[in-house]
């Protein structure tokens, strides 16, 4: 479990292909304190640390992670936001994330505003109906707050500290980024959806 809060910003060193998996390596701040088999979400994708060396960290990517996600899109000294798995009794500051990609949109917007930054990314129509104004989504593992939902976009404003210290201020308009629902309203859509005409159990 993470809380989209992103702890640190990494730097790719190379992305491997392995036939349908690929291996991904990275310059991590904290690598000295992690192990094999740690979780770490790596731009909001759950994965875990493979192999450990003076190379640096390295996960490998199943044919399904670089299907749903934008990993595969990277390349060497790409900047992904990085966050260790939460820990019991840690002050939850986000919102309940699983690092568990939905889905893939694109930076449509990227606008200055004062001290801020404005960021529109667009999305899939599965993503969009379990999103709401003022709601949640995690922005390649950033926990973001929607300030404005158009008919196939979302609206972010974003405050300096989070602009400086995620991959945020090296992004560009066209690139793909992961996104992950509110935990709670994918819950609260199978339910709802359970309840229509024609069902009378709730899911399994």
């Amino acid at each position: 479990m993470f809380t989209g809060l992103v702890e640190a910003v990494g730097t790719v060193i190379s992305l491997e292909s392995r036939g349908e998996q690929a291996r991904l390596t990275l310059e991590l701040p904290f690598a000295s304190e992690l192990k094999p088999g740690d979780s770490v979400a790596i731009n909001g994708c759950c994965l875990t640390v493979a192999e450990l060396s003076v190379a640096g960290v390295s996960f490998d990517l199943l044919a399904q992670t670089l299907k749903v996600t934008s990993l595969g899109g990277l390349s060497a000294c790409s900047k992904v936001n990085l966050e260790r798995a939460m820990m019991v009794g840690d002050r939850f500051g986000g919102h309940f994330v699983q690092g568990h990609v939905d889905a893939t949109g694109k930076i449509t917007r990227l606008e200055t505003s004062g001290q801020d930054h404005i960021v529109a990314v667009s999305l899939p129509p599965e993503i969009h109906q379990l999103c709401v104004d003022k709601g949640s989504l995690a922005i390649d593992g950033i926990s973001l707050t929607i300030a404005e939902l158009t008919e196939d976009e979302a609206v972010f404003w974003i405050t300096p500290h989070t602009w400086e210290f995620t991959h945020l201020h090296a992004s560009r308009i066209g690139q793909a980024v992961n996104l992950e629902a509110d935990m709670l309203a994918k819950y609260v859509a199978k339910l709802v959806s359970a309840r229509l005409p024609g069902s009378s159990t709730l899911p399994s």
